[in-house]
């Protein structure tokens, strides 16, 4: 029944391990996230050029979940929104570890999942990259 919490559980006690995210690493491995995002500053500046499948994370970290403009969200997302849920950094790092594990965890609803189905399993570098979202403000 609690499966899905296992890598956010994982994240929590392997934190201390990383406690110094590092943002320039974070920012090379944006790589892997380019296919479905894009970094786009408010005044149209392509901090980072990428997809459209996914929301434009420019202010992400401090933004409540699921509330970028113009992007429509799954039902599970939406859920974590009406809870008001704002990212922080730990939230990012653990979202990226396993989306709908997460979602599911958040929500208190079996049932529920995140549209994003790209999991990164080494929260070393979902650290990294939660830092380098806190960057893009």
């Amino acid at each position: 029944m609690f499966k899905h919490l296992l890598p956010i559980l994982a994240l929590v006690v392997a934190a201390p391990a990383f406690a110094d995210p590092d943002a320039a690493k974070g920012e090379e491995n944006f790589k892997k996230c380019k296919s479905c995002h894009s970094i786009i500053a408010p005044d149209g500046t392509e901090v980072q050029k990428g997809g459209k499948t996914g929301p434009n994370l420019f202010g992400v970290v401090g933004r409540a979940v699921a509330s970028a403009p113009d992007f429509k969200y799954g039902e599970g997302m939406l859920e974590v929104n009406a809870k008001g849920t704002v990212w922080d950094e730990a939230l990012i790092t653990a979202y990226l570890a396993d989306p709908t594990a997460w979602v599911k965890a958040t929500t208190g609803d079996d049932a529920a999942k995140s549209k994003m189905s790209f999991k990164l399993s080494d929260a070393e570098i979902a650290a990294d990259m939660a830092a380098y979202l806190a960057t893009q403000k």
